[in-house]
């Protein structure tokens, strides 16, 4: 007994230094050829033994040893056939057999390891790949991180690489559909047919609703809970259930749109940068969006949307963007102009982005917010009149910040069957409000002296003096009229002609309808109100004089769009002046750089507050955690994402 305790303690310590320390093939070969030798000793010895004593028990210890002789004589013939069968995929895959891994599980030395899988962390498994013949079993083969993967095309299961062997797929056939193991080759062909076909479309319609939700600024989440049970619900009730099934397939979870925007983000920034590439650009910034040429169009996009730090000085914001023009590979060479707002930190001549810019490329033009410039220049008000501004926002405030007097006024407006039941209130930071705000407090004047003189305001006497009145109809209009240019400096492929353009349109003010109509109702004298509108508009003239300098009077860029004095039939007539310039660029280069150097630069940050308004939707308390920018991206540009391309690229199956 001692002797076959020695023995199997040898086999053990054989084995396991075969397997796991040394694991080398020609050792464990070694060790069981030893071990046999072993065997045969032991059972010699012990049979001789019990004949000789005639001792049944040890008969039968020797006859159970024969046994295990047995035992070692089928895993040697085993080992004979998977050598073998090592050999025969050697010569198939081109491999040499020391470079192929054991069949008993040893390291090998193999070039060819799936990626993320090893049995041991010294010893990765070898990647197997996939055979058309496997079809036979109801696999077909896709890509999962750059591995083949076995799939099943009846239940869609996915097996990991190591499955890729006829025993065990034929085993997950067998086992869980039994009842299509006789099926042929054709029937599982079929199947993948039917199976690839649904998803791909199932996939380009996930892309689609994903892009019509970032468009709609929406939660990821309204595909899975809203979008995906309508559909269904629709198409059940129009077609049947056989049709809405099919939308079953579409795969819209939070996760699935999320990967899709980003997706089509990534594409879209190609696009925009591999355009940019091609021609001259144009920064807008406001702590970007560019212009650029394009197929004889100028084009506004967004660029790029990152998070500054703590401080937000001008070298910080030069840092940001001139690494990322850095990692697209845009050269300052090529840009024209950067459009700002004029804060310190964008203008500022020593630290500023300005400043910062130039040194690098000094061909740069920086102009400042034609909108900004005309919020500030309208800002002017001499004492009297902002005495009435007050005044007037002080009575607004006096309504609207109570809600006791807010229902109050609003049920007297009601009584008294007023086109509007209440007043609008007035911001500073909010330019448009301002007319806004004036022209509603002036339409329900009457209402208001009524409502502050039931509630013994002080307020009450201004609304019943002529000179106080006329002050505000005159405000009234003038803030109208500030409005009415704001709204026509705004809109995209806007220039710095086209918008001082605008200005002097606007500046022939000829009427002012509100204060007319009050004159004429109060019997009022022109004389007593043309003091204070004179010195107010010469004092609003000499203000947007200083915000727009003489630099920029039209009459320097009439070359551009007067270029000929005679009746012509060319498309200098037909399109757009930054169309034709780009049209002729190759005729007349040098005409054409300097014609495009003025109407490339932006006029205003409309792009920018467009983008704001867009990031504020998006990003709101609900969703305070997303990563905004590719959504951003998404929702704003106009660039549209190449989804046939997107789809083609990525594996189209039912468990994405």
């Amino acid at each position: 007994m001692a002797l076959l305790a020695k023995s199997w303690a040898l086999f053990t310590f054989s084995w396991v230094c075969a397997s796991t320390v040394l694991a080398a093939y020609w050792f464990q070969v070694f060790c069981l050829c030893c071990i046999l030798s072993l065997a045969f000793e032991v059972v010699a010895v012990f049979y001789l033994y019990s004949v000789y004593t005639c001792n049944r028990h040890i008969f039968w210890c020797g006859k159970g040893f024969a046994v295990l002789l047995c035992e070692f004589a089928y895993l040697a013939n085993t080992y004979d056939k998977l050598e073998r069968q090592v050999e025969k995929e050697s010569e198939e895959s081109g491999e040499p057999p020391s470079k192929r891994p054991s069949p008993f599980g040893g390291g090998g030395g193999g070039d060819h390891h799936c990626k993320g899988i090893s049995k041991q962390p010294n010893q990765p498994s070898k990647c197997r790949k996939y055979r058309e013949e496997y079809t036979l079993y109801g696999f077909k083969c896709i890509i999962i991180n750059e591995v083949q993967h076995p799939q099943c095309v009846v239940c869609t299961e996915v097996l990991a690489n190591e499955s890729l062997k006829p025993v065990k797929m034929l085993r997950h056939l067998k086992t869980k559909h039994p009842f299509l193991a006789a099926k042929p080759t054709d029937f599982f062909r079929q199947k993948e047919r039917d199976q690839t076909t649904i998803p791909t479309k199932a996939q380009k319609a996930s892309y689609e609703v994903a892009y019509l939700t970032v468009q709609a600024k929406k939660p990821h989440t309204v595909g899975e809970t809203l979008i995906k049970p309508a559909a269904i619900a629709m198409c059940r009730t129009m077609h049947g259930d056989k049709q809405a099934r099919e939308l079953e397939a579409v795969p819209l979870s939070d996760g699935t749109i999320s990967r899709h925007i980003t997706d089509m983000a990534q594409d879209i920034k190609c696009q925009l940068i591999d355009r940019v590439k091609q021609g001259k650009y144009d920064l807008q910034l406001d702590e970007s969006l560019d212009v650029y040429s394009f197929d004889g169009t100028l084009n506004e996009d967004m660029l790029f949307c990152v998070p500054l730090e703590a401080k937000c000085t001008g070298e910080d914001i030069f840092t940001k963007l001139d690494s990322k023009l850095k990692e697209e590979g845009l050269s300052w060479d090529v840009c024209i102009s950067v459009c700002t707002k004029g804060a310190a930190a964008m203008l500022g001549k020593k630290k500023g982005l300005k400043a910062r810019v130039l040194q690098v490329a000094p061909h740069v033009n920086f102009t400042h917010c034609i909108i900004h410039r005309e919020a500030l220049a309208s800002k002017m008000l001499d004492p009297e009149l902002n005495s009435v501004l007050e005044t007037a926002t002080k009575m607004v405030n006096y309504i609207k910040s109570r809600p006791l007097n807010m229902r109050l006024f609003a049920t007297l407006c009601s009584e008294l069957e007023s086109e509007h039941q209440g007043l609008l209130f007035h911001s500073d930071d909010r330019w448009l409000s301002r007319g806004k705000a004036l022209s509603r407090l002036y339409e329900l004047r009457d209402e208001v002296r009524l409502f502050l003189m039931e509630h013994d305001s002080q307020f009450a006497d201004h609304l019943t003096d002529p000179d106080w009145l006329t002050r505000l109809a005159y405000l009234s209009c003038i803030f109208n009229k500030l409005n009415g240019l704001d709204m026509l400096l705004q809109g995209e492929n806007t220039s710095i002609m086209t918008l001082n353009d605008k200005i002097l349109e606007m500046g022939r003010i000829d009427m002012f309808p509100e204060l007319e109509e009050f004159m004429e109702e109060n019997g009022l004298s022109v004389d007593t109100v043309t003091e204070f509108i004179t010195s107010h508009l010469q004092a609003l003239l000499e203000h947007f004089n200083k915000f727009f300098p003489e630099e920029m009077a039209p009459e320097k860029y009439d070359w551009i769009r007067s270029l000929f004095t005679v009746t012509t039939t060319s498309p200098f007539n037909s399109k757009p002046l930054s169309e034709f310039w780009i049209s002729v660029q190759k005729e007349y280069p040098q005409l054409s750089r300097a014609a495009l150097d003025v109407l490339m630069p932006f006029g205003c940050m409309y792009l920018c507050e467009k983008t704001f308004s867009a990031l504020t939707y998006i990003k709101n308390k609900y969703r305070s955690r997303l990563n905004v920018e590719d959504d951003l991206r998404v929702a704003v540009s106009k660039i549209k994402p190449r989804i046939d391309l997107l789809c083609s690229t990525h594996s189209a199956h039912p468990s994405h």
